[in-house]
């Protein structure tokens, strides 16, 4: 059996389905993570989303940004600033509710004690420990599935930037979901740096990646990520992030999980600029 991570997919079905034969996956005994952004700027998310459902238990998906704006356009409509024609076909998919409905009920974080990998789409806080990681995660999850729209409508904005504990409601939700699926830098205080993509050589004097402030809490473990295609693939001791950045012209990176191996990068025809 292998144990296989693939970075962002954003609607690139096309280049999902030609690593997956050279990989030669196979779902009856193989595992699969992806971390997160399966939709969007891409020629075909409504392909993706169907193709990884139906992968079944062997698919282990978080969610990414694109992901929830694609819930948001769906269950929190009025909430949307920005509608993306790429997920218009997702909307309007007879089986969309069926697709919703499973997409809604991915994990934020999802963590393999046996393996000695936990699955991200973007980042964590310094001061969360794995712990309290993990229990933010959840606790997102439980509000997407007791009050998806409400909680949907709220989700946007990025304040609060720094954790306490002491946080609570709507502001807890937004800081763990901007932490889970929005961050790549903080300051040296640990404050949530959002407004800056690039890359790590052009940041901000302040700004640090996420995993490489000195009080992290998290150093004793092993991460995979995505969203920060900037950064490409990363591999440094208990860090691996795959996103490589196949839907701007890049490639799609599968990484095996359960042994040492190489990369397998397959090269992407792009379909965005990145100006766009």
């Amino acid at each position: 059996m292998a144990h296989y991570a693939v970075g962002d997919l954003q609607g690139c079905h096309a280049e999902f389905m030609a690593l997956l034969a050279r990989i030669r996956f196979d779902p009856s005994r193989d595992c699969l993570w992806l971390t997160g952004d399966l939709v969007n700027r891409g020629p075909d998310s409504l392909a993706v989303l169907r193709e990884v459902r139906a992968l079944g238990p062997c698919a282990t998906v978080v969610l990414g940004n694109h992901d929830l704006h694609l819930l948001a356009m769906a269950w929190a409509p009025r909430t949307v600033r920005r509608r993306e024609p790429e997920l218009e076909a997702v909307l309007d998919a007879p089986d969309s509710a069926e697709l919703l409905a499973w997409l809604g009920s991915r994990p934020l974080l999802h963590r393999d004690r046996a393996l000695g990998w936990t699955l991200i789409h973007a980042g964590l806080p310094p001061q969360w420990t794995l712990a309290e990681a993990e229990k933010c995660a959840r606790e997102v999850e439980r509000a997407l599935s007791r009050d998806a729209a409400g909680f949907l409508n709220e989700m946007y904005g990025d304040q609060p930037d720094r954790w306490s504990p002491t946080l609570k409601g709507v502001e807890r939700l937004r800081f763990s979901i901007n932490c889970l699926t929005r961050l790549r830098f903080v300051d040296g205080e640990g404050r949530l740096l959002l407004a800056y993509k690039g890359t790590v050589a052009d940041a901000p004097r302040a700004a640090m990646p996420w995993f490489r402030h000195p009080e992290r809490a998290t150093k004793e473990h092993a991460f995979v990520f995505g969203h920060w295609s900037a950064l490409g693939y990363l591999s440094e001791p208990g860090l691996r992030c795959l996103d490589t950045g196949c839907v701007w012209g890049g490639a799609l990176c599968a990484l095996r999980l359960d042994r040492e191996e190489e990369p397998v990068m397959l090269p992407c025809r792009g379909n965005r600029r990145v100006t766009d």
